[in-house]
């Protein structure tokens, strides 16, 4: 069965098992005590240490490894904003960042301090200018992701970096999605990644504060890793994080190249052969293993469930899979369609052939889910009506969206549609329809009951 989700967790790599192994029978002792089994596991941290500071571009004494990504993140957050707190308690993001520091900004928001959200473009790449423009006085601390992790968009880190330093604010990079493929550009401040990512095992982080940021761990700490992860070390997993990330990225330059032709592959031949279908993403500056593509009027979670049945694990930014049931932060921030969001990241070894059944498979899953879902083109009235109104309250999206499709060619050119929708994901799935469509989205008003109405005024 093709995996193809390794943007949420690569399959554990061969190096990493056999130094998980090894590791198990050498690294079990508390590399604290001197005696000589505590010594061969400090041994072991170390030298695991130094490779993964070594892929980094740092010195070993500055990385640490945490329990997990997530971990990682919070922890450089709270600690930077902690050490600067006399300088201002404000925090700049970008509007896509990853969801763990969004949370550490919801709580920094919730003590008291302020959070600035950067908004990018339609691509997901923010404008360094504009962030620039946001690190005004107070600015206790910048965070900007290396490379999105649901559209592979890689971030302009080295011109950011550059504002940052220009105006004395450290930047933080949650590189995540990019460490594995190869190092982020110099001139950061802090760095945190998490191990599964590049086929580690999962529940290893690391955080890589550069010497001179001021840094004030938060919670309890002890002497383990200098008191920013404090804990007995999972030293078999560190070891095997270490090692698999020397080894992948010894085999980036190779296996990057093979996939960015499989993922160009899909890239050009889903909107030949699915109608209505946005890629979305940057399309040069990328990741070279993933590509996120949205199908108008098909729902995202009916839509991978069909796409499993057939054999492939794919992710999705649609609201319909997520527990909130609310649209991905990441794609509203884009302006780009939420509903029937497909994510297909490639992992290292991926065949060639699974690509090709995979594009072969999805028209027919496609158009299987649309004709469910009851999706149909437009009809033409004979005489056009000046407006018309589509009642979709109650119903989630893609139906309210479907509902517009069919009824837009029924009034004249330079008439309007108003769909009343209360679901969440309309806000933003209505005006990006409208963009791929070629219509007009005039704005958002609502009933005399109060219920949201989105209003479309037809061009073509």
């Amino acid at each position: 069965m093709p995996y193809f989700d390794a943007a949420s967790a690569a399959p554990l790599h061969p190096v990493a098992r056999q130094a998980l192994l090894a590791a198990l029978d050498e690294g079990w002792a508390d590399p604290a005590r001197l005696y000589r089994e505590g010594r061969r596991a400090r041994l072991l941290l170390d030298a695991a240490r130094e490779a993964a500071a070594e892929a980094v571009g740092c010195r070993p004494d500055e990385l640490v490894f945490t329990p997990s990504g997530t971990r990682a993140v919070h922890s450089g957050v709270s600690g930077a904003l902690a050490g600067r707190r006399r300088v201002g308690g404000r925090l700049v993001v970008s509007a896509v960042e990853h969801s763990s520091v969004l949370h550490a900004g919801e709580a920094h928001a919730a003590a008291g301090g302020t959070v600035t959200e950067v908004p990018v473009g339609r691509t997901g790449a923010v404008d360094p200018a504009a962030f620039a423009a946001e690190l005004g006085e107070g600015t206790a601390l910048a965070c900007l992701q290396s490379a999105n992790h649901e559209v592979g968009t890689e971030q302009p880190v080295a011109e950011v970096a550059e504002a940052c330093r220009a105006a004395g604010v450290p930047l933080l990079v949650d590189a995540a999605q990019s460490l594995g493929w190869g190092p982020v550009p110099e001139g950061w401040s802090l760095l945190a990644a998490s191990a599964h990512k590049w086929g580690g095992p999962a529940g290893v982080g690391l955080l890589a504060v550069r010497k001179g940021v001021r840094f004030a761990p938060q919670g309890p700490s002890d002497e383990r890793e200098s008191g920013r992860a404090p804990g007995f070390e999972n030293l078999p997993a560190i070891v095997a994080a270490a090692a698999s990330l020397r080894a992948v990225r010894a085999e980036a330059a190779a296996e990057g190249a093979r996939l960015r032709e499989l993922v160009d592959r899909i890239r050009t031949r889903v909107p030949e052969l699915v109608p209505d279908v946005e890629v979305v993403g940057d399309p040069v500056r990328r990741l070279p293993h993933l590509v996120t593509f949205s199908c108008l009027y098909v729902d995202g979670e009916t839509l991978l469930s069909e796409l499993d049945r057939e054999g492939f694990s794919v992710s999705s930014g649609s609201s319909c899979t997520s527990s909130t049931l609310t649209p991905s932060h990441v794609l509203r921030a884009m302006g780009v369609l939420s509903e029937g969001n497909v994510r297909v990241s490639l992992p290292a070894g991926t065949d060639s052939a699974d690509v090709d059944r995979f594009l072969a498979v999805l028209p027919g899953v496609v158009a299987s889910v649309r004709e469910r879902l009851g999706a149909a083109p437009a009809v033409t009235e004979p005489e056009p009506a000046e407006e018309l109104v589509v009642d979709a309250l109650g119903k989630r999206c893609p139906i309210p969206v479907i509902e517009l499709a069919k009824v837009i060619g029924s009034v004249r050119v330079g008439g309007t549609v108003t769909v009343l929708s209360d679901d969440a994901a309309a806000r933003l799935d209505i005006p990006a329809w409208c963009e791929m469509r070629g219509q007009r989205y005039v704005g958002e008003t609502s009933t005399p009951q109060g219920a949201p109405a989105y209003v479309i005024r037809r061009t073509t």
